[in-house]
């Protein structure tokens, strides 16, 4: 066994079980065109699902926070998005990238700066006087989500809106039997970009030194000096932006939204960053894409068994690894 072990860490471990839930799929499958789309499909699905869930991943590793009011950042992410959108409508249709990027670019940034402001309120005003009571911090975020939700029909209604994607991501890449969407790809692109920039954070700045220390252990550093709780503001305001901005893409890849789209990803976020494991962007990352791709080979194998999916492989993990596959704490 401690062989199989040395030999599966050598060449590379744990980061290899996408590849290697690829590869099964793929014997599974059969068709290498229809195994080529669910792939790309399920990468583009989990690099949005880890935009939402890094952010939370790192609050709930760092601040000890159990924030189930996260995905409503994630609501209103996508409905300012499509309302912007909506507005820019002539920007969206036009036969110009410049134009498309512009208006996508622009629904992006706003709902990453309302995920700024709201997630900096939100921490000053629920989540600050319910430090380090794990039981009050779920009935208050969980009535935040509620509350949230109820805001989102009295502003938007209760009728699903429609998103439009930019004119130069509403079509495919055919590469012989392969249809691939634009969308996907761009959506990949997108969170493999906030990954890189995450990762260099914390791995290459004195912030984010400061921030893996605290993970590890927050009475030290608290010691040497340094505003701990300055850094878990940051930290919360980033992880509610990068969840309101994976609410966009995700609102994008639905084309078709409800005010309930936070509170249906909360259960597959939360899947995510205890597979990944607590505090790591890493472990997010590796979580995401496990589920992404999952999602989608089981959907076209066993629909029946779709939904059930997320669960049987955070179960599979946990009794494997049961502080997740890259934990930061334990």
């Amino acid at each position: 066994m401690e062989s199989f072990n040395s030999v599966f860490e050598r060449f590379g471990g744990i980061n290899l079980l996408p590849a290697i839930l690829a590869l099964i799929a793929f014997v599974l499958i059969g068709s290498p065109s229809t195994w080529v789309t669910l792939t790309v499909a399920g990468l583009a699905m989990g690099m949005m699902i880890f935009l939402m869930a890094s952010g939370l991943s790192l609050v709930f590793g760092l601040m000890d926070v159990l924030n189930f009011g996260h995905s409503a950042f994630v609501s209103f992410g996508a409905f300012i998005a499509a309302s912007v959108l909506a507005a820019l409508a002539a920007w969206v249709a036009a036969d110009s990238v410049i134009l498309n990027l512009a208006a996508l670019f622009l629904a992006i940034a706003a709902a990453a700066l309302f995920g700024l402001i709201a997630g900096w309120a939100f921490e000053k005003v629920i989540i600050k006087p319910v430090y380090r009571d794990h039981l009050r911090q779920i009935l208050i975020t969980m009535g935040a989500l509620i509350v949230a939700e109820q805001i989102i029909l009295a502003i938007w209604g209760g009728s699903p809106i429609s998103v439009p994607r930019p004119h130069f991501l509403s079509g495919s890449l055919i590469i012989g039997d392969v249809s691939i969407e634009l969308y996907r790809l761009f959506a990949f692109a997108l969170g493999l970009v906030a990954y890189v920039a995450l990762y260099v954070i914390l791995n290459r700045t004195r912030v984010g030194l400061l921030v893996r220390a605290g993970v590890e252990n927050r009475e030290m550093v608290e010691a040497l000096g340094f505003r701990i709780d300055r850094l878990f503001v940051g930290v919360f305001v980033l992880g509610s932006a990068l969840a309101a901005i994976g609410g966009a893409m995700w609102a994008g890849y639905e084309t078709l939204i409800t005010a309930a789209i936070g509170s249906e990803m909360m259960i597959i976020v939360f899947i995510v960053i205890i597979i990944g494991g607590l505090g790591s962007i890493e472990g997010s990352l590796l979580g995401a894409l496990m589920v992404g791709l999952m999602g989608n080979y089981v959907a076209f194998l066993a629909p029946k068994m779709a939904l059930a999916s997320n669960m049987i492989l955070m179960m599979a993990i946990l009794l494997w690894r049961p502080y997740g596959l890259r934990p930061a704490v334990k």
